[in-house]
């Protein structure tokens, strides 16, 4: 090399070094491009990763202040009166019990909560012979239960006869069968249940010829069932929350209990099914569609997933413009101030506010701005199609 070229690589070094100094990076760690910084540092410029200088604060204690100035429209009562298919209010066996839940649905605008607490036989009459007690029988229907237990050779046929027994008392459907389901039940021998066990399938199909339809959550979100590293986006969760830790050995995988619970979509067409929490397909709106097209016997409900709808607010609008048929409105947990998230993410075009639960979603959520007659079938048209028993008279055209 010859010395000018060796005096010109002396003074491009000099000259980086200091305008690093200046800069306060001295001491930063050197990464080749597309390798990621060492733990406990950040990039500070290309190629340069750096600590900061004082001690970085835990995941917990890290709020910081937006400075972003934006309009605000808190939606505190929904556009539309909407049914909540997902409801899990508690104990509704006394007049008290559902003065207190009338009194939130109003201040919300519900006009009708579908108890989803997958109850059957004497737990579901008293709550029925409670609610008709009460001078709002037309605010609330119930779903029935199944019970996964002991299931064996003539376990569908006694299953079918509950669930008429359960219909004729005044059940509307079934469910919410919850995501032990498929994930942790066993049969009797100690295997797995799966999903689409075959000694099932005389109750999917009486589903069918009762017409009613099978309310069920499969799976738990995708992150649950990955390993606990500090690339999951849910491992806050994941550390409050020891028993949604999917992701140990010898556990089921998610696309294994996915691709059973589409093989009982598939096996029974004539069967209607809701699949609950979007069918966990939020944050992949594209598989979301798959799902619908593949499967127009299903249709799916909102619970506990606004935190995906509203991170891809654009991808998020279009979906429920073309598929507002087959999306229902529906919470899940019973928590009367979290609804208002819901009315804001799906009627403003609010940008960048806050969710509800840190441990669900670090991340903001930005409005949907729904059109109206989106809005009519997601609160409540596309819920009377599909849960027959619902009231009928009395919403807006």
């Amino acid at each position: 090399m010859s010395k000018s070229r060796i005096v010109l690589a002396l003074l491009v070094s000099v000259i980086i070094t200091a305008a690093v100094t200046a800069q306060g990076m001295r001491g930063g760690t050197p990464v080749a491009p597309g390798q990621e910084c060492p733990p406990g540092t950040t990039e500070v410029r290309p190629g340069t990763c750096q600590a900061p200088s004082e001690p970085a604060p835990s995941i917990l204690d890290y709020r910081p202040r937006t400075t972003l100035v934006t309009a605000e429209h808190k939606v505190p009562k929904a556009k539309f009166p909407a049914i909540d298919v997902h409801g899990h209010p508690g104990n509704l066996t006394t007049a008290d019990a559902i003065d207190k839940i009338i009194a939130v649905m109003d201040s919300l605008n519900l006009k009708v909560m579908l108890v989803a607490e997958n109850v059957s036989g004497a737990r579901l009459t008293s709550t029925l012979a409670a609610i008709n007690a009460s001078p709002y029988k037309e605010r609330f229907r119930v779903l029935a239960g199944v019970d996964f237990r002991n299931v064996g050779p003539d376990w569908g046929a006694k299953a079918a006869a509950q669930l008429e027994a359960d219909l004729k008392a005044g059940a509307i459907g079934v469910g919410e069968v919850g995501k032990q389901f498929g994930l942790r039940t066993t049969k009797p021998d100690g295997s797995r249940l799966k999903v689409d066990d075959p000694q099932l399938d005389p109750l999917w199909e009486a589903f069918a010829r009762l017409d009613v339809p099978a309310f069920i959550h499969t799976a738990e979100p995708q992150e649950f069932f990955q390993p606990q590293d500090f690339k999951n986006e849910r491992w806050l969760e994941l550390s409050l929350f020891a028993d949604r830790r999917n992701n140990q050995p010898g556990q089921v995988a998610f696309e294994q209990l996915i691709t059973e619970r589409n093989n009982v979509f598939r096996k029974h067409p004539k069967t209607r099914f809701v699949a609950a929490h979007f069918g966990w397909h939020a944050n992949d709106l594209a598989r979301a569609s798959k799902m619908l097209d593949e499967f127009p016997n299903v249709t799916i409900e909102a619970g506990a997933i606004l935190y995906d709808l509203g991170r891809q607010p654009r991808a998020a609008r279009e979906f429920f413009i073309k598929y507002a048929d087959r999306i229902m409105f529906g919470k899940d947990s019973f928590q009367p101030n979290e609804y208002p998230y819901y009315w804001r993410v799906f009627e403003t075009a609010d940008e960048y506010f806050d969710y509800y639960r840190d441990y669900h979603a670090f991340w903001k959520l930005y409005g949907m701005s729904l059109p109206d007659e989106v809005l009519k079938k997601v609160y409540y048209k596309t819920a009377l199609k599909v849960f027959k028993g619902l009231p009928q008279t009395g919403w807006p055209q």
